[in-house]
């Protein structure tokens, strides 16, 4: 990021407190604001200009071979996951690095994962698919025998139940978005509907729950509505073109567009149909969010409207004042995100933001939106409302929901769930961001 107040630039309206200025500024070909930030170092630039162009020592020599598979550039080490080992052989999480990713689509190598008993090496050849319970005809499914029904793409987000969970602690965890917000990612998925399939088997009119059984070391297993299954819940083979990762569910993986992340069984070896649900402990346990007056809320599933800026965000440094772009994503479980605010004053006033498209239901969406720091300390924040007209709450209003929160004192903890509220970043004077609650 940079900026610099050498030289004034275009003038674009102001919308609201802060510096942050009209979203127009970004759309269409972004003239307006380009001009304005290149107006910015004009005068260094035009100083480079009258010296020679260096040879740097890459432009002497040939470059590297192609290799069979290609990895990212080695000045690109720190894209990589955050990762916090669990208490068990084969357990931790993975999270994905937000802060340093742009547009909507998660890298496969650094999509989130948690695990609880490491990724089974399945042979993709002896690996099966059950279909039994209540159905007129049981079948047993080859990964090729389902790899010749009709394949559909979609983009879609996968997010933790408790992803966010270090924004209920008593004070603000002080992280990077990656330890904040890190069990979050986004891919384009292709497979089969698994209305499909089951239609093939027969549904018995009584069976009103789908039992998925995953073919990891705990045999993981989820309860899922009929009516989930037979909409857009899906079986996917690939992830951005290429098969699913092995810690993402290889050769085979559910997923339920929207719904919380545990429900999207990986390494999927079993459906059965049945008349209620099997109350597994990630459904009657893990997954059950204990409120203050000892009610508990269960069979919860839509992930609810939520978004945070990426930058700037805690942990980065902002080198200067001047000219920067606001970003950050918006997703929503129950469909198309419909408007993302910025306030850079704390909340008292908000712009709207620059949806850049495609504008896709229960995906990722990336908003961004001009802002002139002067230089003085602000705090940045996003409020994103989806197309059913759900608006991110406040911390405030989420504390009043849920009760008090509690003590958190790292990005591991999971006190609650579903944690959505609008997230805030301090930017200091000198341009450090922090974590704060407003």
């Amino acid at each position: 990021m940079a900026g610099s107040r050498r030289r004034k630039g275009p003038d674009i309206a102001q919308v609201a407190g802060g510096g942050l200025l009209d979203r127009r500024a970004l759309l269409g070909s972004g003239v307006a604001f380009a001009g304005a930030a290149a107006a910015a170092s004009v005068a260094s630039a035009a100083t480079a200009a009258a010296e020679p162009l260096a040879v740097d020592p890459w432009s002497l020599t040939p470059g590297a071979p192609i290799p069979p598979y290609s990895n990212p550039s080695k000045f690109e080490a720190k894209v990589a996951h955050l990762i916090a080992p669990g208490n068990g052989i084969g357990t931790g999480q993975a999270r994905t690095p937000h802060h340093l990713l742009d547009g909507i689509l998660t890298p496969n190598g650094v999509h989130f994962v948690v695990a609880r008993a490491g990724a089974p090496d399945i042979d993709p050849d002896k690996h099966r698919l059950l279909i039994h319970g209540m159905v007129k005809q049981p079948l047993t499914f080859s990964l090729n025998d389902l790899m010749r029904y009709p394949m559909e793409t979609h983009v879609r987000f996968v997010e933790c139940g408790g992803n966010s969970a270090p924004m209920w602690s008593k004070e603000p965890v002080q992280a990077s978005v990656q330890g904040l917000h890190g069990l979050l990612s986004c891919s384009e998925w292709t497979g089969i509907r698994v209305s499909t399939i089951l239609e093939e088997a027969g549904v018995d009119p009584r069976a009103t729950w789908v039992i998925a059984e995953g073919a990891d070391g705990v045999t993981m297993n989820r309860s899922i509505p009929m009516g989930k299954m037979m909409d857009d819940a899906m079986i996917v083979f690939y992830q951005n073109g290429e098969r699913i990762m092995p810690w993402n569910g290889y050769p085979m993986r559910l997923l339920l567009p929207g719904y919380e992340g545990n429900m999207n069984v990986k390494w999927l070896r079993r459906l059965k149909l049945t008349d209620a649900p099997v109350m597994a402990i990630n459904e009657s346990r893990q997954y059950t969010l204990l409120m203050d007056d000892g009610k508990a809320w269960r069979f919860y599933y839509p992930q609810e409207v939520k978004s945070f800026i990426t930058r700037p965000s805690p942990t980065m440094q902002m080198p200067s004042p001047g000219y920067y772009e606001i970003s950050g994503i918006a997703w929503s479980g129950h469909g198309r995100i419909a408007k993302v605010e910025v306030s850079a004053d704390g909340g008292k006033s908000w712009a709207v933001a620059a949806l850049q498209g495609p504008v896709l239901p229960k995906a990722l969406t990336r908003f961004r939106m001009p802002w002139n720091w002067s230089g003085t300390p602000a705090v940045v924040m996003s409020r994103a409302t989806d197309e059913a007209g759900n608006v991110q709450p406040t911390r405030a209003k989420l504390i009043a929901e849920r009760g008090e929160p509690r003590n958190t004192p790292n990005v591991n903890a999971f006190p609650m769930g579903h944690v959505n509220q609008i997230c805030s970043w301090s930017v200091a004077a000198n341009g450090a961001v922090t974590h704060v609650y407003v």
